[in-house]
């Protein structure tokens, strides 16, 4: 079976490196499957999700904030802005992030500006839904 590198990066660490079979990420026109042999390619990445099949058959699920995808010909990079594997959320920060972006966009809070706010949101509502994609897939 044909295996392509993945490497997931944020500003913060590593979060991933390793083989894959397949890696689908959110671009901004749309979901992007990566499999190995893919033409050459860079394109940005919005909030969401990255999806990481390992050659075991292994699923890796990830959330992002948004970044930059990079296809070379032996490897596949996602050098995101913030980056977090759907194991390791604490649905309760989670929660309390949505709450307060949604909290400082109703009411232009002056300790965030509407951007953060917006950021914060979308990155919160990836790691939601990373989280609810991982007990899917646990219950199967």
């Amino acid at each position: 079976m044909a295996t392509i590198r993945c490497d997931i990066v944020s500003a913060e660490a590593e979060i991933f490196h390793g083989e894959a079979t397949l890696v689908v990420a959110t671009g901004e026109e749309g979901e992007l499957g990566i499999a190995p042999r893919h033409a050459p390619l860079i394109t940005r990445l919005k909030p969401g999700k990255v999806i990481v099949t390992q050659p075991n058959g292994e699923v890796l699920d990830f959330a992002i904030s948004g970044g930059i995808l990079e296809v070379q010909p032996q490897v596949v990079t996602v050098l995101a802005d913030t980056a977090v594997r759907a194991q390791d959320i604490d649905e309760a920060a989670v929660k309390s992030a949505i709450e307060e972006a949604r909290r400082a966009l109703a009411h232009k809070d002056p300790k965030m500006s509407a951007e953060e706010a917006q950021a914060q949101l979308a990155m919160s509502l990836a790691q939601l839904s990373a989280l609810e994609r991982l007990r899917k897939n646990l219950k199967h």
